[in-house]
């Protein structure tokens, strides 16, 4: 059974709509920016969505990633709720993936309360949640089918549309708001600053002189539905093609030094996918611009496309690391790509996480 990808709504650094994205992308101007204040004597470069983003008025959902969500949803063009309308409240699956959720927001909130004694009004602590962001589009949408978030690290974005997938081939649902979001982290960016992974300018994968990541946030949503079950007007039409996962749990933080996981999740999509190596005609790379994740991805590109590779691009230093949200950010490059026809054969996207979690998606518009 093949799965239909179709009314994406994105935004990232590169813009706000779709438009802007692929617009700005094909410019190559990296519109990374200074930002000061989140951790003690540094400025580093950050890949913030550009513009307001929409209010919300409930506490409980007052947090940047819930506000990313609201504005993807209002620029679907109400094709995510006519999905719900179509298929039912009940049988519509929200997965998404994500790894920050409301923590910058509580962090601020919790700072305010030591320094003053005094809760603030606001202070959820469903913040903090992993599932919140799931449970806010459910809530938004009027879903009751199952509706969850996906959080491993890096490859979560990723990772949720096999999750979602797996959802409607058991039969839990009949299609499935599918992606992933994160917005900006204090917590986070101190948390990779620590380990010494920040680039001190704008990140350069696979460059000699690299010396590190930089960070940023972005959502992602699509609707999954299997293919003989798209409805008229729901375009362009990308499919899910192939799904590879691995676990090789190296270490903690630290990459397989020989890719072994990596390669692993490639070769599981192209078997999924019923592709071989040579017939895709992008890669999107993980490239996260640090000096172990870039040297094992290419060793383990290596083993699975040879010495000629095809056309392949890390596109983080055009929107960020865009953390759990960074493997839907990048398959809505593909996607992007695939659609406006600028990418003319299967499209493979890599997501490489702490822990070992490995995760690749293959799309394709045939």
């Amino acid at each position: 059974m093949r799965f239909a990808l179709s009314n994406l709504a994105c935004a990232s650094a590169l813009g706000r709509t779709n438009d802007e994205v692929l617009a700005n992308m094909r410019r190559g101007v990296s519109p990374l920016a200074p930002l000061s204040g989140d951790i003690p004597g540094r400025t580093v470069l950050f890949g913030s969505v550009p513009g307001d983003l929409p209010a919300i008025d409930d506490p409980e959902y007052d947090f940047r990633s819930c506000r990313l969500l609201l504005h993807a949803v209002r620029n679907g063009g109400g094709a995510f709720e006519s999905l719900v309308s179509r298929c039912g409240r009940d049988r519509v699956a929200i997965v998404l993936g994500a790894s920050n959720t409301g923590i910058h927001e509580a962090q601020a909130h919790v700072d305010s309360w030591l320094d003053t004694g005094a809760k603030p009004p606001q202070m959820r602590f469903s913040m903090i949640e992993l599932g919140t962001p799931a449970e806010y589009l459910a809530h938004l949408l009027g879903v009751t089918g199952p509706a969850y978030v996906v959080s491993t690290a890096c490859s979560s974005g990723t990772k949720a549309f096999s999750a979602a997938r797996r959802l409607i081939e058991a039969g839990h649902a009949d299609a499935a708001i599918v992606g992933g979001v994160d917005g900006r982290c204090r917590f986070a960016l101190n948390g990779f600053h620590a380990l010494g992974a920040l680039s001190d300018g704008l990140c350069r994968p696979l460059s000699p002189d690299r010396d590190g990541i930089n960070l940023g946030e972005g959502v992602a949503l699509f609707t999954m539905v299997p293919e003989h079950a798209v409805a008229k007007g729901d375009s362009p039409h990308v499919f899910l093609a192939g799904v590879g996962e691995s676990s090789d749990a190296w270490h903690p933080t630290a990459p397989d030094p020989e890719g072994r996981g990596a390669e692993a999740a490639m070769r599981a999509a192209l078997s999924d996918a019923a592709l071989s190596p040579s017939d895709i005609a992008y890669v999107n790379l993980h490239g996260t611009g640090t000096l172990a994740n870039d040297e094992m991805e290419m060793k383990a590109l290596r083993r699975v496309f040879g010495e000629t590779f095809t056309a392949f691009e890390s596109t983080k230093p055009l929107t960020g690391h865009c953390l759990g949200a960074a493997g839907a950010v990048e398959a809505a490059i593909c996607w992007l790509k695939l659609a406006a026809g600028d990418v003319s054969g299967p499209a493979l996207s890599n997501s490489f996480a702490f822990g070992g979690s490995n995760a690749t998606l293959i799309l394709d518009a045939h």
